[in-house]
C-alpha cells in the first residue's frame, strides 16, 4: 500500500507495441569506458565551470582557473638562513674551537633592515634570520660556532644597546670584536636570489587543487585574489516509498534516507556544492517534472536507488525510454576533443556496468545536465559516485585528473569470490617496511554500510571464477580520506 491507503501498481515499461521493453536486456559496459564516456559528456555539456574570483584566504580546497606564476625571483634578494654574523669566508677559513678567528663587528642587520655597509676583510655583520645579506659577505656563521672575544661566551649583540649610531665602538669607544670558531663555505647559511623559484615559474595550473602550501606561496609573490572555478551544484534525489527522513522514528519494512547525506558529503569533498532535492516518487511525470526542475538549480543530478529490474524501480523506466548513445560501448574509450558525443538530445549513455557492486549504476544527459543514477544499496552508491561522480565534478573544475588514483599493493587476506565482472572491495592500507598492503575489509556487500567509514582504497579483483589470493598484487583506487 501507498502511504494514505493508495495502492501501489507495479510499474510496468512497455513500448509503442504494448511490449515489455528492456530492463533485462541492459547491455553492459567495462568501467573504463564508461569513464571516458562521462569526461567526454562533462567536455560536450559544459567544457568547464564559470571562473570567479575570490579572496586569497578563502581559496583553499578550490580549483585554480588560470596559470598563476612568479612575480619576481624568490628569495628576491640574499637572505640570511640563520641568526648569526655575516662573514668573509675566505676570513675563516682556518678558524676551529682551539684556534678561533677574530673578527671586527661593523653593523647589524634585522630582518626587514636594508643592508648597506659593506663587509671588508677581517671584518663581520650581526645578522638574524631572514634578513638582507650585506655587500661582499659570501656566507653566514650560525651564532652559536662564535663567541664574545671579551667574555668568552656566545656571542651576544642587543641592536637595541648597541644602537646605529657606531656599531664599531662598545659602550666604552672600544671595538666589538667576535671569534669565529668553526669555518664556513661559501655559501653556507645564505639563500641566494631566485635560488628557491624564479620569477615567471609556475605556482598554479589550470585545474589544481589550491591546498594551503599554494595559499601561501600565492600571498608570498601578491596575489589577494585569485581566480578559481565556481563550485558545481549537484543536486541529489532519492527514489523509494521505503525511505524515511533521517530524523523520523524507524517503521516496519522501513529505513532511513542515509545515501542523500553520504553523496551529499562526497560531493562537498569533491569542492561541489550539494543540493538535497528529497525524494522522487514512483511515478514516471512527477520524476520527468522533479528532473526537470532540477536541471535548473543544479550541474549534475544525482539519484539514488531504483535502477535495478524490480517492478517499482523508476529510474530504470525512465533511463529506458531514453535514445541510447551507441559509440564503441563495451571498449574503451579514448578521451575526444572533437566532440564527436552529440549531446544536443537528452541521451542514455549507458544502463549498465560490468562491475560489482553497482551493476545497474546508469547516466544519462537530460536538459544539458549530466544524470547519474546510483544504486540504492549503500555500499554499491558509494562505489558509483567514486568511479563516476567524483570524476565528472572535478572534469568540471578544469582537473586533467579526475579519475581516481591507483597504486598497487599486496593482497592481505584472500578474496575467493568470483565474479564475472570487476569487482571492487572495500580495503584499508597499511605500510611495513616499505611495503603496501590491502586489507579486505568485512560487511564489503552491497547493502552492508558498516565498513565504508574504514575504507581507504577500493581493492579491483578483475573477473574471473577464482577471486583473488593473499599474496596477489593487485590495484587499488584510493579514496580521499
Amino acid at each position: 500500500m501507498r502511504e494514505g491507503g493508495e495502492s501501489k501498481v507495479p510499474i510496468k515499461i512497455v513500448n509503442e507495441q504494448g511490449e515489455r521493453r528492456g530492463r533485462f536486456r541492459r547491455k553492459a559496459i567495462k568501467v573504463a569506458a564508461a569513464q571516458s564516456v562521462v569526461l567526454e559528456a562533462v567536455r560536450a555539456c559544459h567544457a568547464k565551470m564559470p571562473v570567479q574570483v575570490i579572496p586569497l584566504h578563502r581559496c583553499g580546497g578550490r580549483y585554480a582557473a588560470e596559470r598563476l606564476v612568479a612575480t619576481c625571483d624568490w628569495p628576491p634578494f640574499a637572505r640570511s638562513g640563520v641568526d648569526g654574523f655575516a662573514v668573509r669566508s675566505g676570513d675563516v677559513a682556518l678558524a676551529s674551537a682551539s684556534k678561533p678567528v677574530s673578527l671586527r663587528l661593523i653593523d647589524s642587520v634585522a630582518a626587514g633592515d636594508r643592508a648597506v655597509t659593506p663587509v671588508l676583510p677581517g671584518t663581520a655583520v650581526r645578522i638574524m634570520t631572514g634578513a638582507m645579506v650585506p655587500p661582499d659577505a659570501d656566507a653566514v656563521v650560525m651564532l652559536e660556532q662564535t663567541e664574545d672575544a671579551e667574555a668568552g661566551t656566545g656571542a651576544k649583540v642587543s641592536f637595541k644597546a648597541w644602537g646605529k649610531a657606531s656599531h664599531s665602538e662598545g659602550a666604552h669607544g672600544t671595538a666589538i670584536e667576535i671569534k669565529v670558531k668553526h669555518t664556513v663555505q661559501k655559501g653556507q647559511n645564505v639563500a641566494q636570489p631566485g635560488e628557491e623559484l624564479q620569477a615567471g615559474a609556475a605556482l598554479t595550473e589550470v585545474g589544481m587543487m589550491l591546498r594551503p602550501g599554494h595559499v601561501a606561496l600565492l600571498g608570498t609573490f601578491g596575489y589577494s585574489d585569485v581566480p578559481v572555478f565556481a563550485r558545481p551544484r549537484v543536486g541529489i534525489f532519492a527514489t523509494g516509498s521505503e525511505l524515511l527522513a533521517v530524523g523520523e522514528r524507524l517503521e516496519p519494512g522501513r529505513i532511513r534516507d542515509s545515501n542523500s547525506a553520504m553523496l551529499a558529503a562526497m560531493a562537498e569533498q569533491s569542492g561541489a556544492e550539494a543540493v538535497l532535492l528529497g525524494r522522487l516518487p514512483d511515478e514516471l511525470e512527477a520524476v520527468r517534472s522533479a528532473l526537470a526542475e532540477a536541471v535548473k538549480k543544479a550541474d549534475i543530478i544525482v539519484t539514488t536507488g531504483g535502477v535495478s529490474v524490480g517492478d517499482y524501480d523508476i529510474m530504470a523506466m525512465l533511463m529506458s525510454e531514453l535514445p541510447r548513445y551507441d559509440s564503441r560501448m563495451g571498449e574503451p574509450l579514448e578521451p575526444s576533443n572533437s566532440g564527436s558525443l552529440e549531446m544536443e538530445q537528452d541521451l542514455l549513455l549507458f544502463d549498465r556496468v560490468s562491475m560489482r557492486p553497482g551493476s545497474p549504476t546508469s547516466a544519462a544527459r537530460i536538459g544539458g545536465k549530466l544524470l547519474f543514477a546510483l544504486s540504492g544499496n549503500p555500499g554499491a552508491c558509494f562505489v558509483g559516485f567514486e568511479l563516476f561522480v567524483r570524476p565528472a565534478i572535478l572534469a568540471l573544475q578544469g582537473t586533467s585528473h579526475a579519475l581516481p588514483t591507483v597504486v598497487q599493493a599486496e593482497l592481505l587476506d584472500g578474496f575467493e569470490k568470483g565474479s564475472p565482472h570487476d569487482r571492487y572491495v572495500r580495503a584499508r592500507l597499511i605500510e611495513r617496511e616499505g611495503r603496501r598492503y590491502a586489507e579486505p575489509l568485512g560487511f564489503v556487500k552491497s547493502s552492508m554500510m558498516a565498513s565504508i567509514p574504514a575504507a581507504e582504497g577500493l581493492v579491483l579483483i578483475p573477473s574471473g571464477s577464482q577471486g583473488a589470493s593473499a599474496g596477489q598484487l593487485v590495484d587499488v583506487l584510493l579514496l580521499l580520506p
